[in-house]
């Protein structure tokens, strides 16, 4: 039986909520753009998604290393 990855938390409730709520935000805009690609694959309206949607990628990337800089920052004390 292979290995299974569980993902802890790491940092504070808030931050852990405000990643899980990035992540369905992330989730709707790539619904949507499942969507629009379906329908019509205008280029602008579907790249216009494409960058918000790599926005909220980001801001969930900074705050898990924000989260992994201060675990790093307690464990060196």
């Amino acid at each position: 039986m292979p290995a299974k990855r569980v993902w802890k938390p790491l940092g504070s409730v808030e931050n852990t909520g405000e990643i899980e709520r990035l992540r369905m935000e992330l989730a709707s805009f790539n619904e949507r753009i499942q969507e629009l690609e379906k329908q019509n694959p205008e280029a602008s309206k579907i790249e216009a998604l494409r960058v918000s949607a790599v926005v909220l990628a980001r801001q969930i990337d900074e705050i898990r290393c924000s989260s992994a800089n201060d675990l790093a920052d307690l464990l060196a004390k």
